[in-house]
């Protein structure tokens, strides 16, 4: 299975971009974040070329995520869901036989940081209830917390940032805790340089002075399938990187 992730930062902006991405690589689920767009705003035809099951979930031009799920995987759609804690469309999910895969974008904390803190602890718990009636998990998307300080660039390293603060990164630990896997830290354990998001100025993306906040985490059960983790930092125009994982 080959999964990528990608905050679009405008699905409509980067339009030609997808579908670019789609034919490259090829993947059997594409999970989107801040797609910025209703479901009347986006194409219908978007992803259908590629021959995938589609899934917009967006009220406005703000936030918002998509899944898809190319149909030779599953050949009769699949039942697409939203957790309880979804608000401001920030989470779909899906059910792939055994397996839950969710798009999440996580809020940015900075205009409301409790708010961040308990989207947080609710995925934790989620997490949890999935696991115990025996859900395997791909947790995807954009999870606007910097797990360590290895994950932010020395240069973009500042005590109290939002998205580096102690109390993101206990429930961030908390949440991997309840048996998940940080993919690319299980392919790629000192890698300092793999980072996700860059800030749109001073060329800091062709500098990779950047942060790592774009996640897939894994039900450790999964682990051992784990091939493939990669930042596509020279693709697309938004300020987020593509992830894409690959699991045998």
């Amino acid at each position: 299975m080959k999964l990528v992730t990608w905050n679009v930062n405008g699905v409509r902006a980067r339009e030609a971009q997808l579908r670019e991405l789609a034919e490259r690589e090829r993947p059997d689920v594409v999970c989107l974040q801040e797609i910025k767009a209703t479901p009347a705003q986006i194409p219908a035809l978007l992803f259908d070329p590629a021959g995938y099951w589609a899934y917009w979930h967006g009220a406005s031009a703000y936030s918002g995520v998509a899944l898809h799920v190319r149909r030779e995987l599953a050949p009769a759609r699949p039942a697409f869901a939203h957790p309880p804690f979804d608000h401001e469309c920030r989470v779909v999910t899906v059910e792939l036989g055994p397996l839950t895969v969710a798009s999440i974008y996580v809020p940015n904390g900075g205009k409301d940081f409790p708010a961040k803190l308990r989207f947080l602890a609710a995925l934790e718990a989620w997490t949890e209830a999935e696991h115990a009636r025996g859900r395997q998990l791909l947790l995807c998307g954009d999870l606007n917390v910097a797990r360590a300080e290895v994950d932010v660039h020395p240069k973009e390293r500042k005590p109290g940032a939002i998205g580096q603060r102690p109390d993101e990164r206990a429930l961030f630990a908390e949440l991997l805790g309840h048996g998940l896997v940080d993919t690319a830290r299980r392919l790629h354990p000192d890698d300092d340089a793999l980072f996700t998001w860059w800030a749109p100025w001073r060329s800091l993306r062709q500098r990779n002075i950047g942060w790592r906040i774009d996640y897939v985490l894994a039900s450790e059960a999964l682990a051992p399938r784990l091939t493939r983790c990669d930042s596509l930092r020279e693709f697309g125009t938004s300020d987020h990187a593509p992830v894409v994982v690959e699991l045998a």
